[in-house]
């Protein structure tokens, strides 16, 4: 199949492989609903994808809180039906300017599963009622694997992993579609903090044109670069008393 879709939600849209994919899509016939935290930010990316020909409407929320998420998928789908929703709002210790403490645990936590279950369950109550529609779930490379380097974030991307994997036979009468994206390095301010060599670090324009590239096809997992992904999957099935050792050594993402 070759789904192409004419409106898109994305979260996170501010900054990062969020921005990369809203300027991604952003061309005449296109609809964009783009969310973020950031208003001047936000306004920005808006700016760029209305001098791209794009009909953009923002919505300024935080999708650790439900009830604004959910107005705001409602209101997004009033205007015009939402073919895709990509969940990509996301946060790691490092973009909090921190180590992985107590405190940043429970944000990273908040944000990466329970913001993607705030922006995905209504997504799917919608589509249904649209009868089809997609959903996109970003979660990454390290979501394979418990990650000794940023134990949270690893946590935080395997938990939506499995989620979307399961979502995909779960949805698939309603004629959903579910894929779960699996990057590996890319530059965004996720991966900015980090001083330690990152192989086959990728520009987030990259990164957004394979996703779009592969969100045609509708596949469940999409998972790139794929020398890296094919590690990571390597990395999952070895047992543990011979892979976390060699886990345990990665470098911590810094502050």
């Amino acid at each position: 199949m070759n789904f192409l879709p004419k409106s898109i939600f994305i979260t996170g849209a501010s900054s990062g492989i969020g921005k990369a994919l809203a300027l991604e899509y952003a061309e005449e016939g296109i609809t964009l609903f783009l969310c973020g935290r950031n208003k001047e930010r936000l306004n920005e990316v808006v700016a760029a994808c209305h001098r791209k020909g794009a009909c953009v409407y923002p919505y300024l929320f935080d999708v650790r809180d439900a009830d604004s998420t959910l107005i705001a998928i409602q209101a997004a789908n009033t205007i015009c039906p939402i073919d895709l929703l990509i969940a990509n709002a996301g946060v790691s210790a490092g973009v909090l300017g921190t180590d992985e403490t107590p405190v940043s645990t429970r944000t990273i936590f908040e944000t990466n599963i329970f913001g993607v279950v705030n922006t995905v369950l209504p997504a799917i109550e919608v589509m249904k009622h649209n009868g089809s529609g997609q959903i996109a779930i970003i979660s990454s490379l390290s979501g394979f694997r418990g990650m000794a380097s940023c134990p949270a974030y690893s946590a935080s991307k395997s938990c939506v992993k499995a989620w979307g994997e399961a979502l995909w036979g779960f949805v698939r009468p309603y004629h959903i579609h579910v894929s779960v994206i699996c990057p590996g390095f890319i530059e965004t301010p996720l991966t900015d903090k980090n001083r330690f060599r990152m192989p086959f670090l990728m520009k987030a324009p990259e990164a957004a044109r394979i996703i779009r590239r592969k969100l045609k096809r509708c596949p469940p997992i999409i998972a790139f670069p794929w020398i890296m992904a094919l590690g990571a999957r390597l990395g999952a099935i070895l047992p543990a008393r011979f892979i976390l050792p060699i886990l345990g050594q990665l470098p911590k993402k810094e502050k």
